[in-house]
Parts: structure tokens; C-alpha cells; sequence
């Protein structure tokens, strides 16, 4: 059987303001992964519209096509979708998006699945093998003790900074009403694990030094976690992941994660009001000490990339200025800013329906850069306006060296300034780089800079 898996390029990926860098990072591993429960005799390409530009006419007709769709990917998708349906192509749709909305999926699409596919996908490569495949398949079992291998023979590892992606979860623990994931696992266990030695198996299969993990929420399950780093002690790796401000305080966590080499942390922080986290049900940060939390990641060597949300309802327009300060002053070394962004299926979806708050539907732009909602306390306009501000003034270079200066010994200052402004003021290099395909090369210049400025006070 010939089979292709597509993953659509999101709409932002192809606007005028796209940032090549940040889309060229890592390799995605959801098709990745699917594609190991395809028969060893199957005929199988996998292409990743981010980093590779696909001509639709050129690509032969495959037996099988498999699409995820994102939201903002979800027109792309469904273009690609009809396309090949038209050709005589079994279409088969999943995801995030598909599970939110899976009536518009269907219509475009032989087959959809809603949840996780662990379950489902190989239930449908067996109806699809003996022709009775049904319309829609549900995720009902929430396991990975039969995983097989991820399929990295189809990835295209010179196409991103950091080929060595890496999932060893899935889910999250925590329920915030904005997120998307609630949606995607319910009617079954929301946050689960490999098991540990399949875990370290995976990691030591791996090439190279640096791991990029794309797991939700690393640090999700305590046992798991201490096990899995003291597993990758000794093996001399250096890798980034995300984890929340909770479990960032936790005592004896991180430096078990720190030890097995974790160098950079995304951490969820998304608003400076308390009332805010509190409204949108983001509990595990509530009466945290977010200071505490900066200083014990910087204590251990590890660099942290800030996540912030604007847009909240007990937002008005000092939150963009509050939010940028407080981050340079605690020496925050990158940050990512988000106009809250009511998806599909989310608590939040249903609250701004139920206000008639919803500015449209057009799934483009629900992309965190625009506003499609009617805020609380400020306009759409100064809602935007306010969004890209924040950064200018976060990545400037005396905000740089302001954040620099928070960091009490000189080589993680020089950390600070290399990476922050590496990150952002080098960005037309990047664009060089990347659209020269050679963005490999430049991985261990990110080894030395996380190699180099590791390790704890």
C-alpha cells in the first residue's frame, strides 16, 4: 500500500511575517508515529509543509493520504484533502482540530479520528486492509505499552536545528480552560506515560548530544520523571522541554532534571493577575511565587523561555508593560506572548459563545497574533496593539541587557545575551540559513551555548 502523510503548514508559516526559524526547530512526531504500525512492505512518505515547499500536482496519488490538521492549518488541509479525494485517494483526517470539530473534518475526509490514535489507527489500517473502513473512530484505550518505534527514517533530520524531538508522554495533568488538549483526550485518562526503560531505549537509539522534548508537561508525573532523569544521568545530553511553575517548585525535581541535563524550560506563567489564573481555571500556578520559580531554574543552570497570555478578562492595557517588566527584571532569558485564543472545544470556546463574544470563525486567524474575540476591557485593536508592543520592548537590546544584568555571575550574562539575542536579533541569519537548508549546521553552535553556561550555583 502507498501511503503519505502530510502535516499542513500553518497559515502563519506562510504569511509575510513568517519566522522560519521558529517553525524549523524540531521535527513534529505525531505522523511520525503513526506511520510506525504500517506494514514493513508499505510504500510510506512523509512530508512536513513547514520546511519543505509540496507541489500537489507532483506528488503521485497514494492509496492512503493522512492529514493533521491544526486549526490554523485547517483550510490547507482540507484543499490538500479534496485534491487527492478527487484523484481516488482514501483520505484519513486527525488531530486537534479534528476532534474539536470533527462534522467540518468529515466533510472533507473517507475517515476522521477523534483523540489520540494509539488505539484507533491501527483498528483502521486493519478495516482499511480487509475494505470496510468506517467513517469515524473514536480513541477508547489510553495506553502506549505497545507503541512501536518512531518511524525517524522518514524525517527529514537536516531540514531542523534540533532533529532529535522526542515524546515520552501524552497529555497534561492540569485542565486549563484554554487549552486545546482537554478537548482532544476526553472520555479518557488526560495524561499518561511509557514506560520508563522504552523511555531510555528511545533516548539511547537517538544520535548526537541535544534532546528537544515536546511532551505538554515533562515534570506531569513525579515517579516517571525521577526515574526517566536518573535513567539519563551519565549519558551526557543536553535538552530543553516545558513544565509547569508547581512542579518547577517542587523540591528535588529539578535537579534531578538539571543532573540528567536539562538546559532550558518552558514554563507556563501566562498572566501577572492572580484573578486571571483563577478565572481560566490555571489552579497549578495559583499563589505560586513566580520569582522563586525563575531563580531556582537559574540556580540550576537551566534557562527559561516564558510563556504569557494577554487578553484575560481581568486584563486592561497596563498588562502588556506590567507583564514585559516583570519578566527583564527576573533575567528571563526568551519569551513567547499569546492573545488568548478561544479554540474549539475548549471551556473557553463555549464561554465566548454563550456571551455572543466570538468575533468570527475564520480559523486562520486563531493563531495567538490576532484577536478574535471581543476583550473585557480594552478593544480588539489595543488588544493587538499591545500583543506585538510586548515584544518589541521584551527583545530589545537594552531590555537584553537589563535581563543580562539580573543574573549574579558573568557567563550566565554572557548566556543571556547569546541566547536572547541569538533568538531574535540574529533572525535575518536565520532566514539565510534555514532557506539554504542549512539549518543542521547550526546545532552545535546551540550545544556550546547550553553545554557551556550549564550547571548549578
Amino acid at each position: 500500500m502507498r501511503v503519505t502523510l502530510i502535516l499542513p503548514a500553518l497559515t502563519e508559516a506562510t504569511s509575510p511575517l513568517f519566522r522560519p526559524v521558529k517553525y524549523s526547530l524540531f521535527p513534529p512526531l505525531g505522523l511520525a508515529t503513526l506511520a510506525g504500525y504500517l506494514d514493513p512492505d508499505d510504500e510510506v512518505t512523509l512530508l512536513d509543509e513547514h520546511v519543505e515547499r509540496i507541489d500537489l500536482d507532483r506528488i503521485q496519488t497514494p492509496d492512503l493520504l493522512v492529514l493533521q490538521p491544526y486549526i490554523t492549518s485547517a483550510r490547507r488541509s482540507y484543499e490538500i484533502a479534496d485534491r487527492f479525494r478527487a484523484r481516488g485517494a482514501y483520505v484519513a483526517m486527525g488531530g486537534l482540530h479534528v476532534t474539536s470539530l470533527p462534522e467540518e473534518a468529515a466533510a472533507h475526509a473517507d475517515t476522521v479520528f477523534t483523540g489520540p490514535g494509539e488505539h484507533a489507527w491501527p483498528i483502521f489500517l486493519r478495516d482499511l486492509r480487509e475494505k470496510r473502513p468506517q467513517a469515524r473512530y473514536d480513541s477508547e484505550t489510553r495506553t502506549l505499552a505497545h507503541l512501536p518505534p518512531v518511524r525517524r527514517d522518514l524525517i527529514k533530520r537536516h531540514l531542523y536545528l534540533v532533529p532529535n524531538s522526542i515524546v515520552v508522554t501524552r497529555g497534561c495533568p492540569h485542565h486549563c480552560d484554554f487549552c486545546y488538549k482537554d478537548a482532544f483526550f476526553a472520555g479518557g485518562k488526560s495524561f499518561y506515560t511509557q514506560a520508563v526503560d522504552k523511555a531510555l531505549a528511545e533516548i539511547e537509539r537517538l544520535p548526537g548530544r541535544h534532546l528537544y522534548f515536546l511532551d505538554d508537561h515533562i515534570f506531569g508525573n513525579r515517579r516517571f520523571a525521577e526515574a526517566l532523569f536518573d535513567g539519563m544521568k551519565g549519558m551526557g545530553r543536553l535538552w530543553q522541554a516545558a513544565a509547569t511553575v508547581d512542579s518547577v517548585l517542587s523540591p528535588g525535581l529539578l535537579e534531578k532534571a538539571a543532573e540528567s541535563g536539562l538546559r532550558s524550560l518552558f514554563v507556563g506563567f501566562e498572566s501577572v493577575n492572580g484573578g486571571s489564573l483563577a478565572e481560566r481555571r490555571k489552579t497549578q500556578n495559583i499563589g505560586r511565587d513566580y520569582g522563586a520559580a525563575v531563580r531556582r531554574l537559574h540556580a540550576n543552570g537551566v534557562m527559561v523561555n516564558a510563556s504569557f497570555v494577554f487578553g484575560m478578562d481581568g486584563d486592561d492595557e497596563t498588562v502588556f508593560y506590567r507583564t514585559v517588566e516583570w519578566a527583564v527584571e527576573q533575567g528571563i532569558e526568551t519569551a513567547t506572548f499569546h492573545i488568548m485564543t478561544p479554540y474549539p472545544g475548549t471551556g473557553l470556546y463555549r464561554q465566548m459563545e454563550s456571551q455572543n463574544r466570538l468575533l468570527h470563525r475564520e480559523w486562520d486567524l486563531y493563531d495567538t497574533r490576532h484577536v478574535v474575540f471581543e476583550p473585557m476591557r480594552m478593544s480588539p485593536e489595543r488588544l493587538e496593539e499591545g500583543y506585538w508592543r510586548a515584544y518589541r520592548e521584551f527583545y530589545r537590546w537594552n531590555a537584553i541587557w537589563r535581563g543580562s544584568a539580573a543574573h549574579d555571575r558573568r557567563r550566565d550574562r554572557l548566556r543571556h545575551i547569546a541566547y536572547a539575542g541569538g533568538w531574535k536579533k540574529l533572525e535575518p541569519a536565520w532566514d539565510v540559513v534555514i532557506r539554504g537548508k542549512q539549518i543542521a549546521h547550526a546545532l552545535p553552535v546551540l550545544e556550546h551555548v547550553l553545554a557551556a553556561f550549564g550547571g548549578r550555583s
